[in-house]
């Protein structure tokens, strides 16, 4: 990493805006060494923020997907013991069986770890493992430090990682977990703020259209029973399928039209719902 660069902060990256609020709290959590939790809806942002940290400081991100059935052990190593035991019976191997070492994978924490150089470390959804398993975690992340118990050995971080952690909200965190963490909600977007992200990935993009959409995307956000509004995601691969199709044309959708409603609701129930409310749009 580049450590001029670090020094003068993070102010976003080349797909990602942000507020001075969440750039204080980021550049505070690297200066600290302290994890940062992230909550908010999906597709607020937080999984892309990861991104945009590694991209700003040209770093390396590593991502541990978490699984609700997912053990603490398996995100540090795992001992390939089937690869042993093939390697062993065959013995056709170039790795020493003897050497239980060599059969040692390191995990996504333990990447992050061994890396000789510092790393930007995504843990997302945490919220899907049990407390256990998010508590031991930050012992680890703690103390930098875990036992490989099969070689007898202490794997030590050579650097100490830009940890990201995000949660959708949908369990409770424990307090311990809570007081180890630096914390920041991200908030789905205000009209304003939505159509500076818009401008980013559209540069050209004609006012009318831009203000259009806009408004018509806050508005099927708002209908009644929809259980998974569509997030920013979703309004960009909207914007993108407008600007595609030869026949769309802005003052339709000024009218009350609202074409590829498949590109913003992915459930069936979703999918029905916004089709009967965006037909009133147009009465």
């Amino acid at each position: 990493m580049h450590k001029e660069t670090q020094k003068k902060g993070f102010t976003g990256a080349s797909k990602y805006v942000l507020d001075d609020e969440l750039a204080r709290i980021v550049n505070i959590s690297m200066a600290l060494e302290m994890p940062l939790l992230l909550k908010g809806e999906p597709g607020t942002g937080k999984t892309m923020l990861a991104h945009a940290i590694a991209e700003a400081f040209d770093m390396r991100l590593i991502v541990l997907n978490v699984k609700s059935s997912m053990k603490l052990i398996d995100a540090l190593y795992q001992y390939d013991t089937l690869t042993r035991l093939n390697d062993s019976r065959f013995g056709d191997s170039k790795r020493d069986v003897s050497n239980i070492e060599e059969y040692i994978r390191m995990g996504k924490i333990g990447q992050g770890f061994v890396s000789d150089e510092r790393v930007v470390l995504l843990i997302d959804e945490i919220d899907k493992a049990d407390t256990d398993f998010q508590d031991d975690m930050l012992d680890v992340l703690d103390q930098m430090e875990f036992d490989i118990i099969e070689i007898d050995k202490t794997i030590k971080a050579k650097n100490r990682p830009v940890i990201i952690i995000t949660s959708n909200a949908k369990k409770d965190l424990s307090d311990p977990f809570l007081g180890r963490c630096n914390f920041h909600h991200i908030a789905f977007p205000e009209p304003d703020m939505m159509r500076r992200i818009v401008q980013i990935h559209f540069a050209d993009i004609d006012r009318e259209l831009l203000d259009s959409a806009v408004k018509t995307f806050y508005r099927l956000r708002e209908i009644r029973g929809i259980e998974k509004k569509p997030a920013t995601r979703e309004l960009i691969n909207w914007i993108r399928a407008l600007k595609a199709d030869p026949d769309f044309r802005v003052k339709d959708l000024i009218k009350g039209e609202v074409p590829f409603l498949g590109v913003l609701f992915k459930k069936s129930p979703d999918y029905v719902v916004a089709q009967n409310a965006a037909a009133r749009f147009r009465v």
